[in-house]
């Protein structure tokens, strides 16, 4: 097996050397494209948030219209997965992008008039929000070579953050000048500078990578869709790092996220009596989120699957923050701490993926991804309030911050998933800075 992954003439052509990672217009059209569907993506729920205060929609409307958006991403996420490495990845970016954005238009057209109209606009909002993930991910592994994939994943988590903390000011300046409809027509513009900005990767199974055998062209024509995916799983299974760390995800996303879900707010207003605790947790998290991105852009620790592991541990830290009566800032603090820790570890996890598995299963094994640690996170939303009435606050925080603690410390048990790689990591000669050689 290669030590390192052999840059395709492409992806070296287009990384611009020792230029910053934004200044080569190969990624920086990528980049913008997922900015504008991350903006996309946060702003449907806000803005339709703003269509229940102005009383165009019901509270039990806004409920099943985001349950409709999450039944259409999690149908969508595994056939994506097998469209972008069986066709080209930026076509299913295209598609993706323009069924949002048409989508969205749709929504206003509904609003007030048709629930059943919204609701499938809605299914197909979120079929192209879930089938832009997992071919983002492999184009990204297509525009960007190797040696610089993780400054490229930090900056894309980089740009997320930053449009969470910035959105729901513009979007509530927006409010003041634009009705609900008109801002529903914002978000397909959105779309479509998602799906027409980004350029042209490489073909699929053509970008270096280390693996035991030889890449095979993507997807097989004429093999179903099951066995399609199935390849998939198997290209999964053989990464124990992999299924190791995304069940930690996953158990995380479950628990800890849903404690921020759900519990935080009733802490917030029942030991706190205020929102501002709410408020400040949530924006420090983001804060935390934004030095961790930057960090982890140039940081290279010597075990950075271990490294990455610690830092999504740190999640446990939130509900932990809420188990006894403290300081609010020290609630604020804890998140701050968990915001740093889950980007140490989703930008070398995705550097990872990009890596190590096959290019032409890339995208399935990442909608393997996205659909078990995103897809059951409802399911952690749904059992966490029922499981605080019948046990208490405390007890269930307990149980979330100990799982996040524990889940991946025994993904980190698994040899491989200390430099999350099949490669014997000789010496750990590798420097701590990136750049520091290069």
């Amino acid at each position: 097996m290669p030590t390192s992954p052999a840059p395709t003439t492409s992806a070296g052509a287009r990384s611009g050397g020792q230029r910053p990672i934004l200044l080569d217009v190969a990624f920086l059209r990528l980049w913008t494209g997922a900015t504008a569907s991350g903006l996309a993506t946060w702003a449907l729920p806000f803005v339709l948030g703003l269509a229940v205060l102005d009383r165009t929609l019901g509270a039990t409307d806004l409920g099943l219209l985001l349950a409709a958006r999450t039944v259409g991403f999690l149908a969508a996420v595994p056939v994506a997965g097998v469209l972008a490495d069986r066709h080209s990845r930026r076509s299913v970016v295209l598609w993706a992008g323009l069924a949002s954005g048409a989508a969205a238009p749709v929504l206003a057209a509904g609003l007030d008039r048709s629930l059943v109209l919204m609701a499938i606009a809605a299914v197909v909002a979120g079929a192209g929000q879930g089938a832009c993930r997992p071919a983002y991910q492999a184009l990204t592994a297509e525009v960007v070579d190797a040696d610089r994939r993780q400054q490229a994943n930090a900056a894309m988590t980089l740009a997320v953050r930053v449009t969470t903390l910035v959105g729901p000011s513009l979007a509530a300046l927006l409010a003041v000048f634009l009705d609900t409809g008109a801002l529903l027509v914002g978000i397909g513009l959105l779309w479509l500078v998602a799906a027409c900005v980004p350029g042209r990767g490489a073909r699929p199974g053509t970008t270096g990578v280390t693996r035991d055998e030889p890449a095979t062209t993507g997807g097989a024509r004429g093999r179903s869709f099951l066995a399609e995916f199935a390849d998939g799983v198997r290209e999964a299974r053989r990464h124990p790092w992999f299924l190791a760390g995304l069940g930690a995800l996953t158990a995380v996303i479950a628990t800890g996220y849903s404690a921020t879900g759900v519990a935080l707010p009733l802490v917030s207003r029942d030991d706190y009596g205020t929102e501002v605790v709410l408020a400040g947790a949530m924006t420090a998290y983001t804060a935390g989120a934004l030095a961790g991105a930057l960090l982890i852009a140039r940081w290279r620790p010597r075990s950075p699957g271990r490294a990455a592991l610690a830092g999504l541990a740190a999640y446990g830290f939130a509900p932990l923050s809420l188990v006894f009566p403290v300081h609010p800032a020290v609630v604020m603090a804890a998140y701050a701490v968990a915001g740093v820790g889950i980007e140490m570890f989703n930008v070398p996890w995705f550097t990872a993926a990009q890596r190590e598995v096959a290019p032409d299963k890339l995208a399935r094994v990442s909608s393997l991804d996205f659909l078990l640690s995103y897809g059951l996170a409802p399911l952690g939303l749904a059992l966490i309030a029922p499981a605080i009435d019948a046990f208490g606050a405390r007890p269930v925080l307990v149980v979330c911050a100990v799982t996040c603690f524990a889940a991946p410390a025994a993904a980190a048990l698994v040899p491989s998933s200390r430099g999350f790689s099949h490669r014997p990591e000789p010496g750990h000669a590798e420097p701590h800075l990136a750049g520091a050689d290069r």
